[in-house]
């Protein structure tokens, strides 16, 4: 994608690096529209035909749509721990990454509110939940801290658009920049409170339903166990997809952008995390199974109806945990590139594949003895609608990378 000719808008781009002709960005943005107007046809046809041109139904309330924006939230959370290793811990190593944590961030955060923006069916009543806020609802504190969270990104994501090579030889632009640079550690700080607390809440939403013998979990205080493995399992694929998302980079610029150092570091913290992670993950099964089994629920109750078969579990903590977890564990495995992608995607495949656990087939077992087990699988209306948000992200991000000072090792690992 570079190019020796500099393009018309060079002068924006960050100082000492190349990009290419504006013409093959136009290109490239344009081709990303197309699968993009495709979702905005889908969310208009939701709005304006109601959620019944879905296959969602009084059985599945939470389909794909709830399943993706938790996955998403959780990839997100590479931004927040991120910004705690570097401003709060203060690995120096991580200066050279934390930026594109943050643009990362907001792209997923954005597209979150973006599909509960479809899944209400009606958005603009979505302020009820500020103004008429349920305060007995976990989910009322989530929309809290969600919304603040992305007020939070927003504003770490500021003072990159502020050093812009041209916006930053403005004076005022410049001393704000500045500013929010010094004031970064409390703003860091205080992203990692609400985003800790918002992505526990998630787990704990299908931790309290005590009449789904599936989800339910004793807990801590007023916490069930849930929450604390919500956090847990953000924490340790957050940094991978931050991780993949700079490899996708790398390969689309075509040139190395963060060196292998700070990769690295990212991968052995996710690592040991997910490692903490299964382990407790483990522990919360085997004691889930023998206290359903003591309320007449055996375990074979639970995966009897296809697709939900043992399969599932045996994928999302063995392909997709262990697997992944020994890979990143290894030093010369993480040297290798291919194999440390390979950990990456299948640790980001299992955070997926666990919520949509929690919530789809924690509602499809059947808990009563007259309750029939109903199939749910998405239509395409909400494949395009959730894929429009992950459409718009790349388009954020090819906009950043071009005119932002994202990674401050590109001009060191290209040199002219």
């Amino acid at each position: 994608m570079n190019s020796a000719s500099a393009p018309f808008d060079s002068a924006l781009f960050p100082e000492g690096v190349k990009r290419c002709k504006f013409k093959w960005f136009l290109f490239w943005v344009a081709v990303v529209h197309g699968p993009l107007m495709v979702g905005v046809i889908a969310m208009l046809m939701c709005w304006g035909l109601a959620l019944n041109v879905t296959y969602l139904n009084n059985n599945y309330p939470f389909g794909l749509w709830i399943a993706a924006d938790l996955g998403i939230i959780a990839l997100g959370a590479g931004a927040f721990f991120t910004g705690f290793l570097r401003y709060i811990v203060n690995i120096d190593e991580l200066k050279n990454i934390v930026n594109y944590a943050v643009v990362i961030g907001v792209v997923c955060y954005a597209a979150a509110q973006g599909i509960l923006g479809v899944d209400i069916g009606q958005p603009l009543r979505g302020w009820f939940i500020f103004w008429h806020a349920n305060v007995h609802s976990m989910l009322t504190e989530v929309a809290f801290c969600i919304t603040c969270y992305f007020s939070v990104l927003c504003i770490e994501y500021l003072p990159l658009i502020l050093e812009n090579r041209q916006l930053n030889k403005l004076g005022f632009f410049h001393g704000m920049a500045h500013h929010l640079h010094g004031a970064m550690p409390t703003i860091a700080a205080v992203g990692v409170f609400l985003s800790f607390f918002h992505q526990g809440s998630l787990g704990g939403v299908p931790g309290v339903l005590y009449g789904r013998p599936f989800a339910y979990r004793e807990g801590f205080l007023v916490w069930p166990w849930t929450f604390f493995l919500f956090i847990l399992s953000a924490i340790a694929c957050g940094p991978c997809f931050t991780i993949l998302c700079t490899w996708i980079t790398e390969k689309c610029a075509g040139k190395r952008l963060v060196k292998r150092n700070v990769i690295d570091i990212l991968a052995k913290i996710s690592g040991r995390l997910l490692v903490l992670y299964l382990v407790l993950k483990t522990l919360d099964t085997v004691y889930w199974v023998v206290i359903a089994e003591k309320v007449g629920a055996p375990l074979s109750s639970f995966y009897a109806n296809q697709p939900f078969g043992y399969w599932v579990l045996i994928t999302e903590l063995g392909i997709l945990g262990v697997i992944p977890a020994i890979i990143l564990l290894n030093a010369k495995a993480r040297q290798n590139e291919n194999i440390l992608i390979i950990a990456c995607i299948l640790n980001c495949s299992g955070i997926f594949m666990n919520r949509w656990i929690m919530t789809v087939q924690a509602l499809a077992v059947p808990v009563m003895s007259f309750d029939k087990f109903i199939s749910y699988r998405p239509n395409w209306i909400e494949y395009a609608s959730t894929l429009m948000f992950v459409w718009l992200g790349v388009v954020v991000i090819m906009l950043s990378y071009r005119y932002l000072p994202i990674f401050p090792q590109e001009k060191e690992l290209n040199p002219s």
